[in-house]
This record gives C-alpha cells, sequence and structure tokens, in this order.
C-alpha cells in the first residue's frame, strides 16, 4: 500500500495571512490536516504540517507544486515530502 502521509514544511518572514493561504491551497486540493506546528523564532515564522492526501483526488506531484507555488508567492520556502522519505532522512 502507498503511503499516504505527507510532510509540509514552511519557513520565511511573519507575516499577516500565511497559515489561510497554505492550508486554502491544501483544502483545494483535498489534502486533510492531521498535525499542524508553528513557532515564531526572531520574526522568522516556521510551520510543520502532517497531512494524508489519501482522499485526494490529485497526485502527490500536482500537490507538491500547488503548496510550493503557495509558498512562493508569499516569499516562503516550502518543501513537500512523503512521510516515508523524511522519516528516512532524520533517522540516524
Amino acid at each position: 500500500m502507498e503511503e499516504t502521509k505527507i510532510i509540509v514544511t514552511l519557513s520565511g518572514a511573519d507575516k499577516v495571512g500565511i497559515v489561510a493561504a497554505l492550508t486554502a491551497a491544501l483544502a483545494k486540493y483535498e489534502v486533510n490536516i492531521e498535525d499542524i506546528k508553528q513557532t515564531l523564532m526572531q520574526g522568522h515564522f516556521v510551520m510543520f504540517m502532517l497531512c494524508d492526501i489519501e482522499k485526494s483526488t490529485y497526485s502527490f506531484k500536482e500537490i507538491k507544486e500547488a503548496v510550493t507555488n503557495t509558498g512562493a508567492e508569499m516569499g516562503m520556502e516550502v518543501w513537500v515530502q512523503k512521510k516515508e522519505i523524511f522519516d528516512s532522512m532524520h533517522n540516524i
């Protein structure tokens, strides 16, 4: 069975509307947000989201492009990875 969990990481200068724009893009692509963590470090906004794309009618590639483009429009850096890849990169 294919892994349906993805990790979305976003960082950049804090401004109004970051969470709204990113979650709207995820909703448009039928992505379920399961967990979200965010913090502000000296004006630098960082957010991690665990999402599930199982019920989405869009491909991982389409979702990744849409979320990355949404971040770029706000001047933010965004990374979208399959959770299994993320986990293996962060395990020693």
